[in-house]
Formats: C-alpha cells, structure tokens, sequence
C-alpha cells in the first residue's frame, strides 16, 4: 500500500461519529444535521430534463475533454458572470467531475518531485481535500492560519522564505469555507505576485461564488484579468454546480484558467479515466446558461441567513458572512464540546471548527468555533437556530 495513506487524517465527519459514539440525543427533538455542506433545496425540474432527455449518450465514451457546447457554455458563462472575455473554450476550460475530484487530482499532476521537499499551501481552517491531496502527491502540507482579528485575510509572513521557494502550488478558496469571506483585489495582487516570485501554481476553488448577498464576490480569473493578467498564468480555478444549482449527486464542474497547466493537467485525466458521463453533460450546460434558478436560490439561503442571525444575535456573536451558506461561529466553551452538548440536549449537529484546521504556527484556529451549514429548508434551520439559542442562554 502508498504509505503516504498512514498520513491522511480522519475526515471531520468521521472524527464527529466519533465524538457523538458514547452520545445519546435528546428524543424529544427530532433530528436536524447543519454540519455538511450539502444542499437541500430541490433540483431545478429543467435540470432533471435534460438530464433524462439524454440517456442516449450513455451508449458512447465521453471525451476526457467535454463537448463542445459544455465548455462553450462555461466560457460563455465565465464571460457573463465576471464581465471578462470568453476563455478559449478548447483550451482554457475543462469540464471535471465536481471540484472535490479535481482539486485532488490536480495536485497529482503539478507537483514535481524530481524537486526536494516539494510544498503545498493552503489556508487554515481548509477544505480537507487540499491537505489529502498534497499528501498523495508526495508534498508536504503548510498552512495559512486565517484568523477573525485580520478578517480571514491570508498573511503570507507566516512562513519563512524557504518554504515559499519550495512551493509548487497553493491552494486558495474564495468564498471561504468555513468563514464565507471573499479575497479583495489587493490581496490577489499580492498572491499574483508571490506566484511570480516563486513560481508556484494557484489552485482558486470558487464553489461557493454564486451564493451571496448583494455585491457578486470577486473572481479569480476577474482578478487577474483586472491587474493585466488576461493569459492568467499560473491560475486556475475550479467551481461546481453542486451548491449553485443544487446538483452535488451530479458531480459536476469545471476548471479554467492558465491554458498550459490545463493542457497538462487534461493529458493525467485522460490516463486517470475521468470523463463526465454525457448526459450529465448536457444537464451541466443547461444548467451553466440558466441564471433564474439560481437567483431563487440565493433569494432562499438570504432569507434564512436573515431568520438565523435574528434569532441567535442576542446570545452569541453571529455576523453575516461576505458569501457561502455557512455561518462560522465563536462558541463560549470548547467547540467539541459545544458541538457534543447542543447534539445531546437539543438534537442539532453543527461541525467543531477544530476538525476544519490543523496546529499551525502554535494554534489551532478552527478552535473555539463551530461551522454551521444553513442547507436545510426554512423552517427546519429556523428552528435549529431557535434550540442553538435556547442551548446557549
């Protein structure tokens, strides 16, 4: 066996079964889970269509590369969603099975180990998929605590110059999870400019970008087209409909950006065997050209941040986030136990941050936070926020 596996760290769900093993919660309350991030909200009915009305396609191979009218509906969409020039649909986008797929996967194909101690950034607390990765890809993991007292901001002092001159790639996630904070242009800037100093490759999940609020959040590829960056070297970015159009079963996305690194990084998928089924295909580019159905969602998850915040304002101290669906919340006692407690009295699971985040540079910074997942229907999260408030008075 890879005895790269020994390092994996237990995945937080599974490091939550076994905080609640020995926990027997209250009967009197009936279940509500907002410590997964996976939506709720029904599948748009043309989604579903299109899905069906190609079965067909399941009688040939898909192409590792797409059809053509995928990528060119996700170039179309990219231009209109950040108001930047089409990618080259043949050679800047790359339909993948979902983000979570991909950016595993990418770090197989970028990381160079004929080079010593070969490193890989990421923020912390974290997608645990960016630490896996690096990991199997014969990396070593370093981490970017992004704390409440500079707004999540990533502080690249955190690690010393050799370090940054051993990274191959960083992986960077705006909408945030857990925090839902959104990367202004000024530290994109600075990110571009440390990838050019050192010659690393950003890896910008963006899964998150179409919930929001009021002003849509700042894009990677936006970014860098805005700083005169429009070959978008050394980026690429990785989204998803799973949260935009309430499709994680389809598993699919795409990646965009530094068309060299996407040539590359096409030639391992093709030996990888990850071709999109096709008719999940055409769902996807239904589903990339229309903006109704997901403007009806983020009308939901508003109003329920709206409910949420009302009713746990007066005893703890919940912030609206930039963007996301979920809340990233500082508990007055140890987030395991918070989490452990509110499961046993109450019935409501919510994610201890410390099992977001790794002990880096002296700290844990998922410590003393809980993540909650507003993916439930209205009336279900409202009255899980009602018991997470009753729990802490």
């Amino acid at each position: 066996m890879n005895p790269d596996l020994n390092k994996l760290q237990p995945y937080p769900f599974q490091k939550l079964a076994a905080l609640f093993r020995e926990v027997t919660p209250n009967p009197a309350y009936r279940a509500i889970s907002l410590h997964i991030g996976e939506p709720k909200h029904a599948t748009p009915q043309f989604i579903k269509e299109a899905l069906t009305a190609n079965l067909d396609g399941l009688a040939n191979y898909p192409t590792t590369a797409g059809s053509d009218s995928l990528r060119g509906a996700i170039s179309q969409w990219l231009a209109q969603r950040y108001g930047i020039p089409a990618p080259d649909a043949k050679a800047q986008v790359l339909p993948v099975n979902g983000s979570r797929e991909a950016l595993f996967a990418f770090a197989q194909a970028v990381t160079d180990r004929s080079r010593a101690n070969p490193a890989v950034v990421c923020p912390n607390p974290f997608y645990q998929i960016y630490e896996g990765a690096a990991l199997l890809a014969g990396a070593t993991p370093y981490f970017l605590n992004t704390l409440p007292e500079n707004n999540y901001a990533l502080n690249f002092d955190q690690l010393p110059q050799d370090v940054w001159q051993r990274t191959q790639l960083i992986y960077v996630c705006s909408p945030g999870n857990p925090t839902g904070r959104v990367m202004p242009l000024a530290e994109w800037k600075a990110l571009f400019e440390m990838a050019d100093r050192y010659g690393f490759i950003i890896a910008a999940d963006e899964c998150y970008s179409e919930i929001y609020f009021d002003t849509p959040p700042l894009g990677a590829l936006q970014a860098a087209q805005q700083l005169g960056r429009s070959d978008y070297r050394n980026l690429v970015v990785f989204s998803s409909l799973s949260k935009r159009s309430n499709v994680p079963g389809m598993r699919s996305g795409f990646v965009a950006g530094d068309a060299k690194v996407l040539e590359k990084f096409t030639l391992y998928r093709t030996y990888h065997g990850c071709a999109m089924n096709p008719a999940i295909q055409a769902a996807s580019s239904a589903a990339w050209q229309d903006e109704e159905h997901v403007a009806k969602n983020r009308r939901l998850y508003a109003e329920k941040f709206s409910r949420v915040i009302e009713t746990l304002k007066p005893v703890l101290p919940v912030t609206l986030p930039d963007a996301g669906f979920y809340l990233w919340l500082r508990v007055p006692v140890a987030d395991t136990t918070f989490a452990q407690h509110l499961y046993r009295d109450y019935n409501v699971t919510v994610l201890p941050g410390s099992f977001l985040a790794r002990e880096a540079q002296g700290m844990n910074p998922g410590r003393n936070f809980v993540r909650i997942a507003l993916v439930a229907e209205l009336d279900e999260t409202v009255e899980a926020a009602r018991r997470i408030a009753e729990f802490s008075r």
